[in-house]
């Protein structure tokens, strides 16, 4: 853990600082688009990655308070997530944020295991009905009862973001950045914008877990960005670090400059898009 514990004197991405400007972006966006009422955020990566702990970090920033309505498993070794579920944030008073997180079974590196590519690519164009549950090995097929044959734009995918744990990057199995790679590709066919989340970022870098100002000082985190960038060709300034809302029982504003910078920057990939099609 030697390289893990070094930090830069500088960093070598600027760190968020205004969650102001960021919270008042997100609490005001409202899609342009007409025909789309949440801007879907469709997350995917391999298993444990933490992309239901991101949802509820992204709840936890815009309530105030730590919450945890995505149930998150971290024990089992296995997609704890078996529907395809989408989840809004409550905007108080009253009503919903305007953006919509799809939460996915993980990849596995076995074949009839994990989230089928195929499951992804259909989610990806609006083909998969809400609450649809993913049987590892057996992909949905045109005719089945929770095939969607007739999507509607707010039923694609606005947003593609690729969740993957810091500690994990280097031993990330062949078959699973080949699924990957696979979905990524897809989304480019179609024009979906991606980005990547790299989470767990305390538990990869001792300097980070001591004070999270240091992330991106992190020399260690730093060459996890630049493995990612190379194994999925996603572009560095698209590659973000988070550390989810796991341990802590109140909201810190240096964690939540974390989460709020990456779903700004979210909300505008997918503006775009719509806006473009």
């Amino acid at each position: 853990m030697g390289a893990a514990s070094s930090v830069l004197s500088e960093p070598w991405r600027q760190l968020p600082q205004n969650n102001k400007a960021s919270l008042d972006f997100v609490k005001s966006y409202q899609p342009r688009n007409k025909e789309v009422k949440h801007l879907r955020i469709l997350l995917h990566g391999p298993v444990g990655a933490g992309k239901s702990s991101f949802i509820n970090s992204v709840d936890s920033v815009l309530q105030g308070r730590v919450t945890a309505r995505v149930m998150a498993d971290a024990i089992s070794g296995t997609s704890f997530t078996r529907k395809y579920t989408g989840y809004k944030i409550r905007k108080e008073p009253m009503g919903h944020y305007s953006f919509t997180f799809n939460d996915i079974m993980g990849y596995e590196q076995h074949a009839n295991r994990g989230v089928h590519v195929e499951d992804v690519k259909l989610a990806l164009r609006g083909h998969v009905k809400e609450h649809y549950e993913f049987i590892p090995g057996r992909p949905l097929k045109e005719g089945d009862l929770d095939y969607n044959s007739s999507p509607t734009l707010d039923d694609r995918v606005h947003v593609l973001v690729c969740v993957i744990p810091a500690a994990s990057v280097s031993i990330i199995s062949d078959d699973v950045v080949k699924k990957m790679r696979e979905v990524r590709l897809a989304a480019s066919d179609v024009g979906i914008p991606q980005l990547v989340i790299i989470t767990k970022v305390d538990e990869a870098c001792p300097e980070v877990r001591k004070d999270i100002k240091n992330v991106y000082k992190s020399i260690y985190l730093k060459e996890q960005v630049d493995k990612i960038h190379n194994l999925l060709g996603i572009s560095l300034n698209s590659i973000f670090l988070v550390k989810n809302y796991c341990s802590e029982i109140n909201v810190n504003d240096d964690v939540s400059a974390l989460t709020l910078c990456v779903l700004r920057k979210m909300l505008s990939f997918g503006e775009d898009f719509i806006n473009n099609l």
